[in-house]
């Protein structure tokens, strides 16, 4: 049985805060959001549990100031789950901490096969967690029993899985990378706002004409508008590909919008003359958007051998040999070095193409020490053989 408390009013979060702060070790958190559900990213409920102290679900809606529990135990250690999923929902509440122990991230490193909370608890703990709520409406009010146990649970196991994988990252002497990576979790900077955000619809490459650009982004705009004022996630409104079939076909009027069968969502027809006027707004504006954007990316790397073989030549000979370093570690790829920060300097290679220079250019693009110290001397080195085998390819080559 789960024991946890629900803390819903100020009488009892006073109580809380006292019993964490009187608790021993790593505070365990979690936070549940309604993701798909609302327009708002905010937690609807969060749960901490440490030992000595019990299990908390605070409620968000109702515990308007979290100061004195982040004073209480802010300069802990926090134990998350894929810790960039929640710090931004929690730091809105004001609950920041100054270290953590991210046990997803853990387990990448470690190289476990699966690393979602309920296949890391049952290979460490061997409990298994059902996961059935995971994507449920957590704005729902009042919340059901069976939601609160299953949130419960998430936390009350996180300090012991902790623990499991301190020893383990210490048998593998992966503890001072580790440290890296939390840290590097913890003080990422978030993404500055899209200059043009209408362009994240699904499928809107597909879209070759200003025109009809200019009407996804009216359409688009209309819907984000009304989302956030009625906090509704936007696609539960009119979908994104609702959105392009009505800016590929241009309707000419609002009975020929309401007619196309492409264009569905439960809004779609309640909201038809909103709609509508974004069309027509789309349709007359003279601001046309830019088919294509400027990027500093690379290009995809699937056109590179043909038009830019000397850049495919590196980035292939540096996949592999970092992909080799990867399993000599046991951790993912992904996690040895960000691709795109592989794919970045194998298409624009420092001018200083030794040790040091890959180093710096890595490090600029925001590659850990531990990283730098796996794979700087192996993509040099790689880039020497892609020089040369080019060569050796090349008619004038001896």
């Amino acid at each position: 049985m789960v024991d946890f408390r629900v803390i819903d009013e100020p009488a009892s979060f006073v109580g809380a805060v006292e019993a964490l702060a009187a608790g021993e070790g790593p505070v365990a958190v979690d936070a549940e959001r309604a993701s798909g559900f609302r327009y708002s990213q905010r937690a609807y409920l969060i749960q901490m549990y440490r030992r000595g102290a019990g299990t908390f679900l605070f409620d968000p809606p109702q515990i308007t100031d979290f100061a004195s529990l982040q004073a209480s135990v802010g300069a802990e250690e926090w134990v998350l789950h894929a810790a960039s999923q929640d710090l931004a929902c929690l730091r809105e509440v004001g609950l920041d901490p100054s270290h953590i122990f991210d046990t997803e991230l853990a387990a990448r490193l470690l190289g476990m096969p699966r690393v979602g909370l309920a296949s890391v608890v049952e290979e460490l703990l061997g409990i298994k967690l059902a996961k059935e709520h995971s994507a449920a409406d957590w704005s729902t009010r009042p919340l059901p029993e069976s939601w609160l146990t299953y949130a419960a649970l998430d936390v009350e196991l996180l300090v012991d899985v902790r623990d499991g994988l301190v020893e383990r990252l210490a048998d593998a002497g992966k503890s001072a990378l580790a440290e890296q990576e939390f840290e590097a979790v913890l003080h990422k900077e978030a993404k500055p706002p899209a200059a043009e955000p209408w362009r994240r619809l699904s499928g809107i490459h597909g879209i070759r004409h200003a025109r009809n650009l200019a009407v996804a982004r009216a359409l688009w705009t209309a819907r984000d508008d009304h989302a956030a004022e009625i906090d509704v996630a936007p696609g539960r409104l009119v979908p994104d590909a609702s959105i392009l079939a009505a800016a590929k076909a241009l309707p000419r009027s609002k009975r020929e919008l309401a007619d196309l069968r492409t264009f569905t969502g439960r809004a779609s027809r309640t909201e038809i003359d909103r709609w509508w006027d974004a069309i027509e707004t789309g349709l007359a504006t003279a601001d046309l958007p830019a088919i294509r954007v400027p990027s500093d990316a690379p290009p995809p790397p699937r056109g590179w051998a043909s038009r830019h073989p000397d850049a495919d030549a590196r980035l292939r000979a540096a996949k592999a040999a970092v992909a080799t370093i990867a399993e000599r570690l046991d951790m993912p790829v992904e996690n040895l070095l960000t691709p795109d920060h592989l794919r970045r300097v194998a298409w624009r290679p420092p001018a200083d193409q030794s040790v040091d220079g890959i180093r710096e250019a890595l490090a600029a693009l925001g590659a850990r020490p531990w990283q730098l110290d796996a794979t700087a001397q192996i993509i040099a080195d790689a880039f020497v053989e892609a020089a040369q085998s080019l060569e050796d390819a090349s008619p004038t080559g001896s």
